[in-house]
């Protein structure tokens, strides 16, 4: 009887060594550092605009009331403004700043925000805003005015 055993036990030994090596294999390739944690810090996000007026005349000023939506929170984000006018003369500004110079980038200090646009002309006017983030992000808004002169 004990022959037989050792017989049994014999023939067993190429599975357990198969079975140390599938373990093996299996705790290395768990291991492996490619699976590091990724933090996503890039999304993208849409711009609100409130109802602006249609008409504006020869040194009017016209509120514009803007929000940025985005669809994640990544607390680091900046947003920045530029704009240029391809129609008219006009100047817009943030709040109590001075007015933005066309093509030039400004930081956006809220995601809230009013822009004033003061027409300069008794023609209509055209121009447009691009609000961007940190991630290269960007979103075009084209504003459009009647001269009522």
């Amino acid at each position: 009887m004990t022959t037989f055993f050792k017989q049994f036990k014999r023939g067993l030994l190429p599975v357990y060594v198969l079975l140390v090596i599938l373990t093996s294999s299996v705790t290395l390739v768990s291991c492996s550092k490619d699976d590091e944690l990724e933090i996503q810090n890039d999304f993208p996000f849409e711009v609100q605009v409130m109802p602006v007026q249609k008409d504006v005349s020869n040194g009017q000023t016209v509120e514009i009331r803007m929000a940025i939506k985005r669809s994640g929170n990544y607390s680091d984000t900046q947003y920045f403004i530029r704009y240029f006018q391809f129609d008219g003369q006009g100047t817009l500004r943030y709040s109590n700043e001075l007015a933005y110079l066309p093509n030039d980038l400004y930081p956006l200090p809220t995601e809230q925000f009013r822009l004033y646009y003061t027409s300069s002309c008794t023609v209509s006017q055209s121009f447009d805003v691009w609000i961007s983030d940190s991630f290269g992000n960007e979103k075009k808004l084209t504003f459009q005015f009647n001269s009522s002169d």
